[in-house]
């Protein structure tokens, strides 16, 4: 990666305060949206519909959650076809951008939640470092209960920036303030 490093070394997460969270707390999408601050995430791209975000539990360098603006909770029957594929076209940008700035063996794209916590349909972009043992790859890079990367206010903003740029670069994700986005 070029520009501030990002440390690879985990940190132990816990998972009680965060399933409480996910279970009690206001949606996640929506309170980040709303502007709640104790929800505050670096934007990495936003248009009408669509906003993607670092996540702030990251298990690799540059994860990033995208998510429909609508409070929307399943994939397949919340969505007709045509902001599926949307959605999708947002998604593999992101993937892209976050490509080219983190690099990768593998780059995972994958939904989680459930009616029990984090309903709000999001779409979770992890690209795997280069060089990461097989036995640490897969479900074991994407699990929090495998700690988390440390991520200052200020490496999250670089890093997000660094995206923005990439996506431009690349010609995939226009962003805010072009005409056609609004």
């Amino acid at each position: 990666m070029k520009g501030t490093q990002v440390s690879t070394d985990r940190q132990p997460t816990c998972l009680e305060a965060y399933m409480a969270r996910a279970r009690s707390g206001p949606c996640f999408v929506c309170a980040f949206l709303a502007g709640h601050p104790g929800y505050r995430h670096e934007t990495v791209f936003e248009d009408r519909d669509h906003v993607a975000f670092l996540d702030k539990w990251p298990t690799v360098p540059g994860k990033v959650l995208v998510a429909p603006k609508a409070h929307v909770e399943h994939v397949v029957r919340d969505l007709d076809e045509a902001a599926y594929l949307r959605l999708m076209q947002v998604v593999r940008e992101v993937a892209l951008a976050v490509e080219s700035v983190c690099g990768s063996e593998r780059t995972y794209l994958y939904s989680l939640g459930s009616q029990q916590g984090n309903a709000h349909l999001h779409w979770h972009i992890a690209a795997l470092p280069a060089g990461v043992p097989y036995e640490r790859q897969q479900f074991h890079a994407l699990m929090a209960e495998n700690g988390v990367l440390p991520l200052s206010t200020e490496e999250a903003a670089d890093m997000a920036a660094r995206l923005r740029a990439a996506g431009a670069a690349l010609g995939v994700l226009q962003m805010p303030d072009d005409p056609g986005n609004v």
